[in-house]
């Protein structure tokens, strides 16, 4: 098992290094000056343009000011937000507890109705329910998120006004974050309706969020479903007379949710850092929208370091899922 942890952490190496590169040339792609968006005027002295251009090293060669980035990376530097003053890392961990809350109840969301749509799908192959569901599925997963939210917001907030559009708790409740996680916070408050209005605010987002995830956990649940349905301990099992419900919920399901759960850790890393569309038409202070942010503001730290640490969190995830399958799978270790 530690000879697979060490090939599977080389690989990531190589990947870290690919993505501050990306990351470095990314943002200076992008048309617009950092220093006049900074700065929030059209003309700048001369002189003062030029001080702030010696003071964030855009005097220095391309090449010279990635070695700099490199080195400040090595040190666990991740620099100071240009606009904000602040370290990179503490918006970073300030923010990311909003996207990990959202992901989550997204990612429960999906795994409750996906799971037991695809073992439904899967056990009525090729009726009316089996067809009903894929397609639904395959709508779900097709959707434009932008569209599906947009939707959504005119149904329950306009129309029926069940809903809050923005933000995670209403605007009437005060009281300092302690973990950062708005559900827990506003449940150890004591005051009076903040749960339930954090809860309100959290079900729009999750469920746009968790649409594209739950379509493909509940196909990826029929495939495997109908895989073992066919083996010959499922066949066994049912000419024993075991009842339905324990060759499939035991049996079968058992063995059909090795692929699902590496399926369902990808899709939690795609969670964690796919959420900008989301987080951007919810207003959910999270890191997409501060990525986001950062990237109309020219703030080039912060967008480097916001997609460095993002890049981390994939990878750690894929990491864990790597080291689970091999565990649950153990021919996986000597693969690659």
């Amino acid at each position: 098992m530690l000879g697979f942890l060490v090939r599977r952490v080389a690989v990531l190496i190589p990947t870290f290094i690919g993505v501050s590169l990306v990351a470095f040339i990314f943002i200076r792609l992008l048309p617009g000056d950092p220093i006049y968006v900074m700065s929030g005027e059209r003309t700048l002295p001369p002189e003062r343009y030029q001080e702030l251009i010696h003071q964030y090293g855009f005097d220095q060669p391309i090449w010279k000011q990635y070695v700099v980035y490199v080195e400040q990376l090595a040190h666990g530097d991740l620099g100071t937000s240009i606009n904000t003053k602040r370290p990179v890392l503490s918006e970073f961990m300030a923010l990311f507890p909003a996207t990990v809350e959202l992901s989550l109840a997204a990612m429960l969301i999906a795994i409750v109705l996906g799971i037991p749509a695809g073992v439904i799908a899967a056990v009525k192959r090729g009726s009316i329910l089996d067809h009903g569901l894929m397609s639904t599925a395959l709508v779900g997963y097709s959707m434009p998120i932008f569209w599906w939210a947009l939707l959504l917001i005119i149904v329950f907030a306009g129309w029926l006004g069940i809903a809050p559009v923005s933000g995670r708790i209403g605007l009437t409740y005060f009281f300092k974050p302690v973990t950062g996680f708005m559900l827990i916070d506003s449940l150890i408050s004591g005051q009076k309706g903040a749960f339930q209005s954090a809860v309100s605010h959290l079900i729009l987002p999750s469920i746009v969020l968790g649409t594209i995830p739950l379509a493909i956990i509940a196909r990826q649940t029929r495939s495997a479903m109908l895989e073992v349905l066919n083996e010959d301990y499922v066949r066994t099992a049912r000419a024993k007379g075991l009842p339905p419900s324990r060759v499939i919920g035991i049996h079968a399901l058992r063995n059909a949710l090795i692929p699902v759960v590496t399926t369902i850790g990808l899709q939690t890393g795609y969670l964690l850092t796919g959420a900008i569309l989301t987080e951007t038409i919810f207003s959910w202070p999270g890191i997409g929208k501060w990525m986001i942010d950062s990237i109309s503001r020219r703030d080039y730290p912060a967008v480097q370091g916001g997609l460095v640490l993002i890049a981390l969190v994939v990878m750690a995830v894929n990491l864990a899922v790597d080291l689970v399958y091999g565990l649950v799978n153990p021919r996986i270790r000597h693969v690659g």
